[in-house]
């Protein structure tokens, strides 16, 4: 669900707008979005919905809510808990990820520091998107009420500072004159603003005005002296010293780019080194966040540095863009570099499709003079119809247009345009490049030239085997470790966590539902689970998971997700009790496919928090499996799994321990065999009698011991494990007289015997 504040409010999913009813409804909603996830109590609501409350206005508010949740979350069960509209305490929270305003935000503040990186470019681009979400003024059906006011009043604020942001980078780009319409029609608006008349002062002056630049000064001046009594700030006085004097800190200087350290590509940059002298188009493709536009950077700096002009256009991911956006940044990179007017589309010709065809011709034949020249279509699969159809024209020309293309996209699920695209430039023979992950020798590089510090090779491994070598993954990763130490190896880094959320939104909700439960099953997805889970059509949403990225086809029936971030981001969102619903169904669908596999059922049935019986039968089973494998240590922390279930079983009143028709297997966990003699015993045994009870999971045989038979008398049960050691030397007997230890001696046995071999 994604919400539009930047304008009018609206609410769109997968399905297209929501309708959301009246005004009341609306103005709901839009206070909740303006708390940004906090609660707003239901008094408040009433407040700032009337200024008068009318006798019952709190059943009132009620009925809204209700209302909205029924239109944001459609297939929601009657009695099943909201997930988006939640109600909390006395009061509400809307759960939004995904809202015009919040990406507004975050876009203005990336520019800023691209600006003061040196990236102006980069900047540019991310202004141009963030400006483009705006359809209106903010919260416009809301402006009169006390409530927006001063969100309002923010978000005006801040566009108004995106718009200076995009005039400094129009300046560091040396693209003066581009600058100056928009900052004209700012400083008419809001003449009070000293830096919007600084900006464009120097616009005009870059330019050739200077005349010009010195009346903007003046007016300034004569504005805030007649406004408001004060002299111009240090600011502009010295621009107005530096514009009289002519200094030469005022000319523009040649941005010098960051070059992004890039590690671990060198053979990849050879090949578009090979390319450069014997192609016409570069395809590079890979994983979101693999460091496709790094390698693309780091190429077009090395051109660059060549003498060949390089020009950028992106494709950002929004629907409101104008048609072939890049190419209208693309071409105005090259006019401002020199090239003469671009060619323009006849936007009134009779015959459209004569007028599109003689632009395409056109922008072709401009292009050709323009040599050598570098083309950059960055993020293709974002690319808008026209966009692909003029690249395709423009490779078509024969001998003509630029002398190099690069275009960069997601290799997974491609979108139809594109698709269609990629059959038609096979005809040009263009250089493929995929990039995959990072081979783990190249992590430490990476991790160094992020934070500067060193990591050992066992540390470069776990990030490795955490983020399959995704460069972003990495980076950000590495800078988790370098503010919180090791414990973060085992952590989401924030910027991943908002990366894959922003993706899985994207999918369908069929899709999201299954990998989210694949998530609960592990890194590793048996897809006959699934299917026993969600039927049939499991493979359908698996497979358009692997589409989109986000699993791999290991083997027949068998997926793995790309990324354990993306495994443990989609886990983590999911709530402890949906969480612990969700092992405990899969634990069941696992005991009727795979009754062998202990240590997978000993896992799912115990973080169900229910299934007692089962989670101390399974856990101990597991425990077992451990020392006969000499794993003594996680044989020990098995058999503290199997009690500690065992205990929640025995608790009178425990709805966890649900399952007392089970019993027999609770029991079994008392009548455990520990220590060396069992482990060799079961190992040189090999027909049924020489498995111990617990790797037959069905085996009912067993009688019901006394244990469970007393579990509601006081003392009943395993001992309290804060008594004295002689209490807790309960001994059980097994068939042939043999005495045993007890389960808690077990445990013990385990730890000491991982001390003694160092396991």
């Amino acid at each position: 669900m994604r919400f539009g504040v930047l304008g009018p409010l609206v609410a769109t999913d997968v399905r297209g707008e929501v309708g959301l009813k009246g005004p009341r409804h609306r103005a709901v909603l839009a206070r909740l979005l303006i708390a940004r996830g906090r609660v707003v109590p239901v008094e408040r609501l009433v407040d700032d919905l009337w200024e008068r409350p009318p006798e019952g206005a709190v059943g009132a508010v009620q009925t809204f809510v209700g209302a909205l949740r029924r239109a944001l979350e459609p297939e929601r069960a009657p009695r099943e808990p909201a997930r988006l509209l939640v109600t909390v305490a006395r009061g509400y929270a809307l759960r939004a990820e995904a809202v015009d305003a919040w990406e507004f935000e975050a876009a203005v503040t990336a520019a800023r520091e691209l600006i003061d990186t040196h990236r102006p470019d980069a900047a540019l681009s991310q202004v141009d998107s963030a400006l483009a979400l705006w359809r209106g003024p903010a919260y416009a059906e809301f402006a009169e009420e006390g409530w927006a006011r001063g969100e309002i009043s923010r978000l005006t604020e801040l566009r108004l500072r995106a718009r200076e942001l995009r005039a400094e980078a129009l300046l560091a780009l040396g693209r003066a004159a581009a600058a100056i319409p928009d900052l004209e029609a700012q400083v008419r608006e809001h003449p009070l603003r000293e830096n919007g008349s600084w900006l464009l002062a120097l616009a005009l002056y870059r330019s050739g005005r200077q005349g010009d630049a010195l009346a903007v000064l003046r007016t300034a001046r004569g504005v805030l002296a007649d406004e408001l009594g004060i002299d111009p700030g240090t600011a502009l006085r010295d621009l107005e010293a530096d514009i009289l004097a002519q200094a030469s800190r005022l000319e523009p200087s040649v941005p010098k780019p960051v070059e992004r350290p890039l590690v671990g590509r060198h053979a990849e940059l050879a090949r578009l080194a090979e390319a450069a002298a014997r192609s016409r188009l570069v395809l590079i493709s890979g994983d979101a966040g693999v460091g496709k536009t790094a390698l693309t950077e780091a190429f077009a700096t090395r051109l660059a540095a060549r003498g060949w002009t390089t020009a950028w256009g992106g494709n950002p991911d929004d629907e409101g863009l104008p048609p072939a956006w890049a190419w209208t940044r693309i071409l105005a990179t090259l006019a401002d570099a020199g090239y003469g007017a671009a060619p323009t589309a006849d936007q009134g010709a009779v015959d459209p499709v004569s007028a599109r065809w003689r632009w395409h011709r056109a922008v072709a034949s401009y292009l050709a003079g323009a040599a050598p020249l570098l083309l950059v279509f960055d993020d293709l699969h974002w690319a808008g119809e026209e966009t692909l159809a003029l690249l395709t024209s423009v490779l078509a020309e024969p001998g003509g247009g630029p002398s190099l293309i690069v275009a960069t996209y997601r290799g997974t699920d491609l979108p139809a345009p594109l698709a269609n695209f990629l059959g038609r430039a096979a005809r040009a023979e263009p250089t493929r490049i995929y990039l995959g992950g990072l081979p783990e020798t190249e992590i430490a590089a990476l991790v160094r030239a992020t934070t500067g510090e060193d990591v050992d090779r066992e540390t470069a491994r776990v990030i490795h085997r955490r983020t399959g070598g995704n460069a972003f993954f990495v980076r950000e990763l590495a800078r988790l470790l370098a503010a919180e130490g090791p414990a973060a190896l085992d952590a989401v880094p924030p910027g991943v966590r908002d990366v894959v959320r922003h993706r899985v939104q994207a999918l369908p909700e069929a899709v999201r539902d299954v990998v989210r439960r694949a998530a609960v099953i592990g890194t590793d997805v048996d897809l006959d689970v699934l299917e026993a889970l969600t039927g049939e059509t499991a493979l359908d949403a698996v497979e358009s998971a692997a589409q989109h990225g986000f699993l791999t086809e290991t083997a027949p029936h068998r997926f793995r997700f790309a990324h354990a971030l993306v495994r443990d981001t989609l886990y983590h969102d999911l709530s402890r009790s949906r969480r612990a619903r969700e092992h405990g169904e899969i634990g069941g669908a696992l005991e009727s496919l795979r009754p062998e596999d202990v240590d997978a059922l000993a896992h799912h049935f115990v973080l169900s928090g229910k299934h007692t019986d089962r989670a101390a039968h399974y856990a101990r089973a597991a425990a077992e499996r451990a020392e006969r494998r000499f794993a003594s240590t996680e044989a020990a922390k098995l058999w503290d799994a199997a009690l500690t279930a065992y205990d929640r079983y025995l608790r009178p009143g425990d709805a966890a321990g649900a399952d007392h028709g089970q019993g027999p297997r609770v029991g079994r966990v008392r009548r455990a065999r520990p220590g060396p003699a069992a482990s060799g015993r079961s190992a040189g045994t090999g027909g049924k009698a020489g498995r111990s009870a617990a790797d037959r999971p069905g085996d009912r045989r067993l009688r019901r011991p006394r244990d469970l038979d007393r579990k509601r008398r006081p003392g009943a049960g395993l001992p309290d494990r804060g008594r004295r050691r002689t209490d807790t030397r309960r001994v059980t007997r097994r068939p042939g007289g043999r005495t045993l230890p007890s389960a808690g001696d077990a445990r013990r046995r385990a730890a000491e015997r991982g001390r003694a071999t160092g396991s």
